[in-house]
């Protein structure tokens, strides 16, 4: 609780790691500005005046022709076909209009910040139609910003519209004297300097407009130096477990030098247990000898398979028993005895290979292992198993 609490207390001043980014843009967060959407609308929309301008004639033209066939039903055309070319020229229309408006859009957003799509974005979230939290947003600090973002664009455009209006009232008021086409070609002809000027200072304000919203947003993704901690223990793993794992993994090095270095012990052993060749055990035992069975050598993998190869080389006794070869290499140590648990087992493994070695004809023993003692290849304990 305490350590929450500090946590919060703590002020962000980090910039986000990339894995914070990473995350921010899976829920759908990206950097984005309705300024520079505002410009590039505007700019299509001009685009689309001038291109109206320009082909002034065929569009009405067309238009015209679509309402002269409608008329053309009365006179025995089925109503079906001036109805298909109706829809093939709107569709036509809308295509024209709306690809590049949907181009323009996207290639926009690619721009601000890039394209984004997330699950989490779009699901329901009671916050979204929660009357205090739209209150809190709407006059948060951020919401304060735009509201005088907005006002003081609504200012800038407003000023310079009224100047150029101001400098040009002659010919606007020329205007509504002249036919629609004429009118719209001198329009076309004067207005370019205003569009000039509405785009630059639209231009200007969709450029700080990124620089802040980027700003903002990065702002927001901000984080203190308990979550760059947190976010490390995430990643990588606390300190603990990584001194751990390193410490298993000296371990495990340390072992498997060992065990290779044992190999060198093969030629002195009694026997060797093994299983047939994932695990093997070389044991050294005199008869008469006071104390258990030593370890000379052991190993699993490419290792076993070298310490039945110098078994086989040293005339060694190879005894196969896979349960009593695991336990014995889950449970013992290399240069060490055998755990006393398994004096029994190696006793009766002992015996009969000392008696095989005398040349006698005798029946394999059928060895029990404790139920703690009987290992997986993994080293992991099983139920009860037989040879």
């Amino acid at each position: 609780m305490a350590e929450n609490q500090n946590n919060s207390s703590q002020e962000k001043t980090e910039k986000p790691t990339q894995r914070k980014l990473d995350k921010a843009k899976e829920e759908g967060k990206a950097v984005t500005s309705k300024e520079m959407f505002v410009l590039s609308s505007i700019v299509m929309m001009l685009a689309f005046f001038y291109f109206v301008a320009s082909n002034h004639e065929q569009i009405i033209s067309s238009w015209k022709n679509l309402f002269l066939s409608i008329e053309t039903v009365k006179y025995g055309i089925s109503p079906l076909v001036v109805l298909k070319d109706a829809i093939y020229k709107i569709l036509i229309f809308i295509i024209i209009i709306g690809t590049p408006f949907l181009i323009v859009t996207i290639l926009t957003q690619l721009f601000v910040g890039g394209i984004t799509f997330s699950f989490k974005a779009i699901s329901w979230k009671n916050s979204k139609f929660n009357p205090i939290e739209w209150f809190k947003r709407t006059f948060s600090i951020k919401g304060l910003v735009e509201l005088s973002k907005s006002i003081l664009k609504v200012l800038l455009l407003f000023g310079i519209g009224s100047f150029f209006l101001y400098n040009e009232t002659a010919k606007l008021i020329q205007l509504s004297t002249e036919t629609f086409e004429h009118a719209v070609k001198t329009a076309a002809s004067f207005f370019p300097l205003l569009i000039i000027f509405l785009i630059i200072a639209l231009l200007l304000i969709g450029i700080l407009d990124w620089y802040w919203q980027k700003y903002s947003f990065i702002k927001s993704l901000r984080m203190n130096r308990q979550d760059l901690k947190d976010e490390s223990k995430e990643t990588e793993g606390s300190p603990e477990v990584k001194a751990k794992i390193r410490r298993l993994q000296y371990e495990t090095v340390r072992k498997a030098v060992k065990q290779a270095e044992s190999l060198e012990n093969v030629n002195d052993a009694s026997a060797i247990i093994v299983n047939p060749t994932h695990f093997a055990v070389a044991l050294k035992y005199d008869v008469g000898e006071v104390g258990a069975p030593k370890v000379l050598a052991m190993g699993r993998g490419k290792i076993a398979e070298k310490i039945i190869e110098r078994g086989k080389e040293a005339d060694i006794f190879i005894y196969r028993h896979k349960l009593l070869a695991r336990a014995l290499y889950f449970t013992s140590e290399l240069g060490q005895e055998i755990s006393d648990k398994l004096y029994t087992a190696v006793a009766i493994a002992l015996a009969y290979i000392y008696k095989v070695n005398k040349g006698e004809n005798i029946t394999e023993p059928d060895i029990e292992l404790p139920n703690e003692l009987i290992f997986n290849e993994d080293g992991t304990t099983n139920e009860k198993k037989s040879k």
